[in-house]
């Protein structure tokens, strides 16, 4: 079946390749053929264009000299008329050049020999003229020389050299239509020549599709068919085939997988039901020291010297050896440290032999990095805690100090002036006139002090601004108050003109910080200068607390809280994390202080 396909593709192959050296050849004679002509063409169409040219050059050259010998016939001086005379003669040699080029060919000229017989017939025409106009030209040359050009003779050769002159023009210009008329033809017969080879090419195209395309398509669909009918065949056959082999493969297939496994694992071993070994790969012999000619050892006994360990691996072998087992085991290697094995145990059967296949990673470098890390981590818990606890401290004294400070406040201001206001009522008579009304004046004094006591003392735990309108009315407060209240310049610019409400527990952190950073510009920055400035955009709302004072280093701050403090900064990082925000300081000695809080708005 093969080899008869295979001769087949070689017959069709070899009938194509002709046909188509063919078809090809056909098509390439046309095509230089018609090269061919079209060049001859364009060489006929060059030389025409020349006799053309020197046939017109031709004409000016007897209207010239025909000029020239008038002008001779004139009364001019000695000296014009040498010049006349060999311009004459000048004229002259050329005319009769171009006249003898014209006749029978000149090669410095570029001209062929050989005219057609009309043109050669006018030439015979005028050949009486040419001769004429040469002989009365030369004569005229030679009297003029001699110095006779008043002579019956002088006047003679003129007249006849412009009679003659006249008659060669005219024959002259036939001549040239005749040059031209005949290129006509040349064209007109290229173009008709053209016009039968493009014919004779599409005819050979039409021929190579009747005679070669056509038939080569009927003979590919029918090897396609063939090819087809065999395809069919191999598929049945590759499937009977398949279903012989289904049983080779499955095998195969355990194979490969069998060997893949113990081409990626690194330890590797086959054990008896009750633990003793039959095969041990090199790398894992290597690792627990194991003595390839104790073949029959038991595996627990190979794997680790303690007895618990070994008691173990035999209580797992034993009560998995049908369903098999995976985990992590601790054994101890030969040298007494650990070694930490991810083990996996498979039962094996084939025909009567029961086997257990054992493969294992050695992950004790792993395992060891784990109780590391956790060691890490028990530490870092114990060393958090204990920062928590410094920190809960510190609260816990804050909160103790503020709520003393509240008090001290109430008592020392609020309550003295309240005893006072007390007793300057008891003592107010009002039948004394002028005395009573002084008394009256401070009462009211006292009362007023009393008020704005209560209300610092108040400002001072939550603003009612920031409850019912908001952070930026409530910042514009609390930088007035503190404004007033310790004689600085403090400004607040809302640059974007944010008027917007937050999440309550958003704006009180906010709020805290802010507090809390004018507080520390205030206390420990000797500032004259704080600048609060407001600003935000699509995504994020920015405050930035900026003053003149002696500023700090950086490095002096604590990055942690401890018992000696540090608790400002803390409290600040602490609310800006809780509010999911970020918080930059900036300073540097003598050069002030800059803290930026920005929250996200989105």
């Amino acid at each position: 079946m093969t080899e008869n396909t295979n001769t087949l593709d070689r017959d069709t192959f070899n009938r194509l390749r002709r046909l188509y050296i063919i078809a090809l050849g056909a098509i390439a004679i046309s095509l230089i053929t018609s090269q061919i002509l079209i060049r001859q063409y364009l060489a006929d169409q060059e030389d025409d264009s020349r006799l053309v040219n020197v046939a017109g050059r031709q004409r000016m050259l007897s209207q010239k000299l025909s000029k020239e010998a008038l002008l001779l016939s004139l009364d001019q001086s000695d000296f014009q008329r040498r010049a006349l005379e060999d311009t004459l003669l000048e004229t002259k040699t050329d005319w009769e050049r171009a006249h003898n080029a014209l006749l029978i060919g000149d090669e410095n000229l570029g001209l062929n020999p050989g005219n057609s017989p009309e043109i050669s017939k006018m030439f015979e025409g005028i050949q009486p003229h040419f001769e004429t106009i040469v002989s009365n030209t030369n004569s005229l040359i030679q009297l003029s020389k001699e110095n006779i050009g008043d002579s019956l003779a002088f006047q003679s050769s003129v007249t006849n050299i412009l009679s003659s002159s006249s008659e060669f023009l005219t024959k002259m210009e036939e001549i040239v239509n005749q040059y031209d008329f005949e290129a006509k033809e040349k064209v007109e017969s290229l173009k008709q020549l053209e016009l039968i080879i493009t014919l004779f090419t599409l005819l050979v195209l039409l021929a190579e599709f009747l005679i070669i395309f056509w038939p080569s398509a009927k003979a590919m669909k029918a090897s396609i068919r063939v090819l087809m009918e065999a395809e069919k065949k191999a598929i049945k056959m590759a499937k009977d085939a398949d279903l012989l082999s289904q049983a080779k493969e499955k095998s195969v297939r355990e194979l490969r997988a069998l060997s893949q496994a113990m081409d990626q694992i690194l330890l590797f071993a086959r054990i008896t039901p009750d633990g003793h070994i039959t095969h041990i790969g090199d790398r894992f012999a290597k690792l627990v020291k194991f003595q390839k000619f104790n073949q029959n050892a038991k595996f627990s006994d190979v794997l680790t010297e303690q007895e618990n360990e070994r008691l173990t691996i035999d209580r797992i072998i034993s009560e998995n050896k049908k369903s098999g087992w995976q985990g992590e085991l601790k054994a101890t290697a030969p040298s007494g440290q650990d070694l930490w094995l991810d083990f996996s145990m498979i039962p094996f059967h084939s025909g009567e032999i029961s086997e257990l296949i054992i493969i294992c990673l050695d992950i004790t470098k792993r395992k060891e990095a784990q109780l590391e890390v956790q060691q890490l981590t028990k530490e870092s818990f114990e060393e958090k805690m204990l920062q928590q606890n410094v920190l809960s401290r510190q609260i816990i004294e804050n909160q103790e100090n503020e709520q003393n400070r509240i008090a001290k406040d109430i008592h020392d201001g609020i309550g003295q002036m309240l005893t006072g206001l007390k007793y300057l009522l008891e003592s107010v008579d009002l039948s004394e006139g002028e005395k009573a009304q002084v008394k009256l004046e401070k009462l009211k004094e006292l009362t007023t002090n009393i008020i704005k006591g209560v209300r610092t003392a108040t400002f001072n735990l939550t603003p009612p601004e920031l409850k019912d309108y908001g952070i930026v009315p409530a910042l514009t407060e609390l930088t007035q108050e503190l404004s007033k209240l310790t004689g600085k310049d403090i400004i607040l610019m809302n640059k974007s003109d944010f008027n917007r409400r937050l999440d309550s527990l958003v704006e009180i952190n906010l709020y805290r910080i802010t507090q809390e950073a004018i507080n520390n510009a205030i206390k420990y920055a000797e500032s004259t200068l704080i600048l609060v400035t407001i600003s935000h955009s699509e995504k994020i709302l920015s405050i930035t607390i900026d003053d003149n004072g002696k500023g700090f280093d950086k490095k002096a701050l604590k990055p942690k809280p401890d018992k000696d403090g540090g608790m400002g900064l803390t409290f600040m990082q602490e609310r800006i994390k809780y509010i999911n925000g970020r918080l930059f300081i900036n300073s540097s000695p003598q050069k002030g202080t800059k803290v930026t809080l920005n929250i996200p708005l989105v």
